[in-house]
């Protein structure tokens, strides 16, 4: 008896890994240019702040704890460093808003006294109030994945608006907006 042949391959089977890295090829390459967002939304937009009590970032200066933003007035909450570059961008907008009225509250991440003291020196201060988050826990409580990043807080205390990233002039008039919003 002979011995039965292998059954043969479908033509279009030789095209198949060419296919296939073609279709691999094209994935990587929507992903190189369209990347997913990188942003990271707190939880806690809608929600009362995290309890939390931080000591003065500077000395004479008074530190900064959540019961302060329960005090019937909205806030912005700017949790910013010395040594984040972003941070001197936004500084220009933070003193307009300042100039404008709005109380600004900020946690100060990872720094140091003289590194801290220096930046307000050289970019303006427009803080009441200044925390010192030395080790960052404050900063993830609110669910803030980086610096620099600001809080709209309503007068009850809530979160009503994040703003991740640096504030750019283009994004005052909605800043002010949110809180317009939060006060109501």
């Amino acid at each position: 008896m002979s011995e039965p042949t292998p059954p043969k391959a479908p033509k279009w089977a030789i095209w198949l890994p060419l296919v296939l890295f073609v279709a691999f090829v094209a994935l990587v390459m929507i992903g190189l240019y369209r990347p997913a967002d990188r942003n990271v939304a707190s939880t806690l937009v809608g929600k009362p702040m995290p309890e939390f009590q931080l000591p003065p970032a500077l000395p004479g200066r008074p530190g900064l704890n959540s019961r302060q933003f329960a005090n019937g007035s909205p806030h912005l909450l700017n949790i910013f460093a010395s040594w984040c570059l972003p941070c001197r961008v936004e500084a220009p907008q933070l003193a307009a808003l300042a100039r404008a009225g709005v109380p600004i509250e900020g946690i100060s991440v990872r720094d140091t006294t003289e590194a801290l003291q220096g930046f307000l020196a050289e970019h303006g201060d427009p803080f009441q109030r200044i925390g010192a988050d030395d080790d960052g826990k404050v900063q993830l409580a609110l669910g803030s994945s980086g610096v620099p990043e600001t809080y709209v807080i309503d007068g009850k205390g809530v979160i009503r608006y994040q703003h991740i990233g640096e504030i750019r002039p283009e994004h005052v008039p909605m800043i002010l907006d949110k809180l317009k919003e939060a006060a109501q």
